[in-house]
């Protein structure tokens, strides 16, 4: 009965060495694969981002044209434009 025991308690404890080791070596395995996954994604370049087109203005050219004086408003009460300078765009705007 003793050799039947000692034969018993070894095949136990090498079953359950076996069963820790795989669970070790799967886990290791699964932290190395995030580890190349984290370097992968470090080194690949970044995807570029969708360019977003404006969308056509659905305005008219009469807001186009206010947008512009409105502008040369602006730089003209910033002293960029001499009064002269803003007369003479705002009639090329109006008459264009």
């Amino acid at each position: 009965m003793g050799l039947l025991r000692g034969v018993a308690r070894t095949a136990v404890v090498a079953g359950t060495a076996t069963a820790v080791s795989g669970r070790v070596q799967r886990r290791q395995q699964g932290r190395w694969a995030a580890k190349d996954q984290a370097a992968e994604a470090e080194q690949a370049p970044p995807a570029p981002e969708p360019v977003q087109q404006a969308a056509p203005p659905a305005s008219s050219g009469m807001d186009d044209k206010l947008a512009q004086l409105q502008q040369l408003g602006e730089l003209r009460d910033a002293g960029v434009l001499t009064a002269a300078e803003f007369e003479a765009q705002k009639g090329k705007i109006l008459y264009a």
